[in-house]
């Protein structure tokens, strides 16, 4: 059998993909090894779990549930369906149970080829990785979880929030959207929203009609318009949608749903000889992905995200939530923010840490996951964090490999 190069591996995985997003897809990830981090969070998975031994912390690590794919950009403020603001994960599309070490190993190279792209040093980046591993195993020494609120928030994410906090429904509206004769509709630019086939449109109005009608309100949920939404990296190229609804009624009490195709999490396949031990539980069987995600999502976020849903049309499953901006400067951190503001960044992974640390005791103990007493106890130990911390440096040159071949193959 002939060896696969970086490419075939990647596009093996998106093969079944529209052809047009995953050439935007692919155009983003040639950009830096960053965004390429970023679309391949599949190639992480299967080189760890070819690099694992038995004995390796990366094994016997506590078993918690992660988000999966967490990198710093996965990360931001938003609002709950009491409107509170929060700053947590934000990405739970891989979201799995598995040690604890496989999520804290993505986070630290995420940082550490951050830091390269910046053409910042290592001595720098492992400063950034130091300060993440003190406030979270602090965190999990204390045994308690909070939620990152305004009233906890410092530095970066103090400002996130503030912004957040009068950045309104109607800001987005008005971004996203124009009003011609009264009448509010999608705007497409075709950097964010693609229209939708004929096909699409009835698929979708025909969900929404069923949907509403089991609502409290089903009004709120009339459909006006739809597109097809562009955004992230590694899933572009599924299918995704931003939907206006009637919401409140008038133009300006309109909201905007995202909608998501939901797929198995790309770190399922290497999970199978993990739970082979009689001493660890395998994962819940889930009724479709998408069941997966959102209650994994509210597991392990403080509060999830307004109007959270997990819903089928046809044979598929997608998750249902409010659109709630990722492009603006407002909820998101952004790497091109981090520019020469090491401390900063210092204070901001801090509170990262914390809040990776809260996510994994606020979910323990809950179906196969360890108890709160492992965490703790786990906190406490030295050895896992140095070896943790080894490969992450080692990996984060082979993404820097890796992105170069890809450059190649596609030029």
């Amino acid at each position: 059998m002939a060896v696969q190069t970086v490419f075939d591996r990647i596009d093996r995985f998106n093969r079944d993909r529209d052809p047009n997003l995953l050439k935007l897809k692919y155009n983003a990830m040639q950009q830096d090894a960053f965004v390429f981090l970023r679309g391949t969070c599949h190639l992480f998975y299967e080189d760890l779990s070819q690099d694992l031994a038995e004995t390796s912390w990366f094994n016997k690590a506590p078993i918690v549930w992660i988000c999966g794919d967490l990198h710093i950009e996965n990360f931001g403020s938003y609002k709950s369906d009491r409107r509170h603001i929060y700053f947590d994960l934000n990405d739970f599309d891989e979201a799995v149970l598995a040690p604890c070490t496989w999520e804290i190993a993505r986070f630290l190279t995420s940082v550490i080829v951050a830091m390269q792209t910046l053409k910042s040093t290592e001595v720098n980046a492992i400063e950034l990785c130091d300060c993440f591993l003190a406030a979270y195993t602090e965190a999990l020494a204390e045994g308690k979880h909070y939620w990152m609120g305004q009233d906890l928030a410092e530095g970066m994410v103090a400002d996130l929030l503030a912004r957040k906090s009068v950045y309104r429904r109607k800001d987005l509206l008005e971004e996203r959207t124009v009003v011609v004769n009264g009448n509010r509709s999608i705007e497409l630019d075709g950097k964010r929203t693609l229209p939708v086939s004929v096909e699409q449109r009835t698929k979708v109005t025909a969900f929404i009609q069923d949907f509403a009608q089991q609502q409290s309100q089903p009004e709120f949920f009339k459909l006006l318009d739809m597109a097809q939404r562009i955004a992230g990296t590694g899933s572009l190229g599924i299918e995704r949608y931003v939907l206006l609804v009637e919401g409140k009624g008038s133009p300006d009490g309109n909201y905007l749903l995202d909608l998501k195709e939901a797929r198995s999490s790309c770190i399922q396949p290497y999970l199978k000889s993990l739970f082979e031990s009689p001493l660890k539980s395998p994962e819940p069987r889930w009724q479709n992905e998408a069941e997966r995600i959102v209650a994994l999502q509210q597991r392990i976020q403080a509060m999830a995200t307004a109007f959270l849903h997990a819903v089928k049309i046809g044979d598929k499953s997608y998750v249902l939530r409010e659109w709630q901006s990722t492009q603006s400067p407002t909820d998101h951190l952004k790497l091109e923010k981090w520019d020469n503001k090491l401390d900063e960044i210092e204070v901001l992974m801090r509170s990262i840490g914390q809040v990776v640390a809260w996510g994994q005791l606020r979910s323990a103990g809950r179906q196969g996951s360890s108890i709160a007493d492992d965490l703790i106890d786990f906190a406490k130990k030295q050895e896992w964090q140095t070896e943790v911390l080894k490969y992450s440096i080692g990996y984060s040159q082979q993404v820097q490999k890796d992105w170069q071949k890809f450059r190649e193959s596609i030029a």
